[in-house]
């Protein structure tokens, strides 16, 4: 699998970054410390949203389109579907209003994902949803955020291989530095080879090597250390490679400004790695870069509160020194892989 599925275009490799990441001022209080904060382009639509009205989702989806920022879409349609389970009247309006928008149609793609996601029915309920994604994917033939939630989609459904190498290269044919894809693809072959960790290392650190330094691919070794660390069996992975993959996420933290929701996504995961790995400057640096910014996943893998997750892993942290070992209150419960643990 590894060898049809890693190829990508090449790409410039430039050398490694050596920044040093400055940390936010001061470590806000417990009581300051938010939970999946949405950023400032997300918050007016789902504010609209809670009134009914799906204008400004409307817009911020299709001028996501329209430049074509494949990342911001796929982070923003996760999270509109994610409101639209709880809240879905501004869903079913402006599918009402535009039965054929683009937007909207992913938007319930993914909501549909999520809702079977959770059945004990899953891999027949997500044989139900596939003419849903089909017609997302109809929307916008650039588009590769319908064939990251096909990819997702086919995990779920225990597709195999040969099907999903025919999802992954029609969205590497898209995008082919697409993050989202690459995750989708990393829990794709995490679950088809239980326990062979090493593989699924293979896979993410060449696509790492052959991404530019400023591409969110780089934290994909950091996210196949994650599942290595939170799995807790399987083939062991040498020491020297997962903070190998640290190193990289590290330095794209680096890149990103402090204190900010958009990259507390990839510094919570990297936080959690750099805990584990008893990195502890490296771990209060990227905490500073968090400020107040926690995000449910990884921290929900280990605790029904994930805010309570961050704030003891926080706390540890702070107090734990370089002689200082772990006794990792992270590895109380393995929680179950969902697709939206991007």
């Amino acid at each position: 699998m590894v060898g049809t599925m890693a190829p990508l275009p090449p790409f410039i490799r430039p050398g490694r970054m050596h920044r040093t990441p400055r940390p936010a001022a001061a470590v806000p209080a417990d009581d300051e410390v938010l939970l999946d904060v949405p950023d400032d382009r997300l918050a007016p639509a789902l504010v609209a949203a809670a009134r009914g009205e799906h204008g400004p989702a409307s817009a911020l989806l299709a001028a996501t389109r329209a430049d074509a920022d494949w990342e911001s879409r796929d982070r923003y349609t996760r999270r509109l579907a994610g409101f639209a389970r709880s809240r879905g009247e501004w869903l079913e309006a402006w599918h009402a209003a535009a039965p054929r928008d683009p937007d909207a149609l992913l938007v319930e793609a993914q909501l549909a994902v999520d809702r079977a996601w959770d059945s004990p029915a899953r891999a027949e309920l997500l044989r139900e949803v596939s003419p849903l994604i089909t017609a997302a994917a109809r929307g916008d033939d650039r588009d590769p955020v319908p064939w990251r939630i096909a990819l997702d989609h086919a995990r779920g459904a225990r597709a195999g291989h040969k099907y999903f190498e025919e999802l992954w290269e029609a969205a590497m044919r898209r995008a082919p530095l697409h993050y989202g894809c690459h995750v989708a693809a990393l829990c794709y072959l995490a679950d088809s080879w239980r326990g062979s960790h090493p593989e699924c290392f293979d896979f993410a650190d060449l696509a790492a090597q052959d991404a530019p330094a400023d591409s969110l691919v780089q934290a994909l070794p950091a996210r196949a250390a994650l599942s290595y660390l939170a799995d807790g069996s399987g083939a062991g992975v040498a020491r020297e490679r997962l903070d190998a993959a640290a190193d990289r996420a590290i330095a794209l933290s680096a890149r990103f400004p402090a204190a900010d929701p958009w990259p507390a996504e990839i510094r919570n995961k990297l936080m959690y790695v750099l805990l584990r790995l008893e990195r502890w400057e490296d771990a209060r640096a990227q905490l500073g870069l968090i400020g107040p910014y926690a995000t449910s996943y990884p921290w929900d893998r280990v605790s029904d509160d994930p805010l309570a997750a961050f704030l003891r892993a926080r706390d540890e942290i702070h107090s734990a020194g370089p002689a200082q070992p772990s006794g990792h209150p992270l590895g109380g419960r393995a929680g179950r892989a969902r697709p939206r643990g991007h």
